[in-house]
């Protein structure tokens, strides 16, 4: 008898192209596996094209871009443009958390930029409820949606 807990869905989790940090990666990958939910990780420094061509291959009911080295702004408009251009991706929930910037000064205009770019949500300030609480409320949804097929 199988006494795993069924996956609630897949999240793809990556780092930015320029962006060579790991350990962010790895503790994003174990939350949301305790979540309930399975994680493909794309990995550090990953091209905007391989983003979206695995992401368009994997269809994941969500996208998690990780930013440690401050350049999550510049970087991560060009991810979300790249991603919002595939048809098959402009519902897929996307979200950016770490260091966007290397000047805090400028906090809610980079949220809001990043949002109007097309992310669905942005934690700046790397809170981990507030992004449990997103990830809950956004599987709830997808789940629903499922069930309606």
């Amino acid at each position: 008898m199988d006494d795993a807990i069924p996956s609630r869905g897949t999240i793809v989790v990556t780092g930015l192209s320029s962006d060579s940090h790991t350990w962010a990666l790895v503790y994003l990958n174990l939350l949301i596996e305790e979540l309930g939910y399975d994680v493909i990780n794309l990995g550090p420094c990953v091209p905007d094209e391989l983003l979206a061509t695995e992401c368009m291959r994997i269809k994941p009911m969500m996208v998690v871009v990780s930013s440690v080295n401050g350049h999550g702004r510049a970087d991560g408009l060009q991810a979300i443009r790249r991603l919002r251009a595939c048809s098959q991706l402009r519902s897929t929930p996307v979200v950016i958390g770490g260091k966007l910037s290397v000047s805090p000064e400028a906090a809610e205009e980079i949220t809001a930029e990043l949002i109007a770019a097309g992310f669905d949500a942005v934690f700046a300030d790397g809170s981990v409820d507030a992004f449990r609480a997103f990830v809950a409320l956004t599987g709830s949804r997808h789940v629903g949606i499922e069930g309606t097929k």
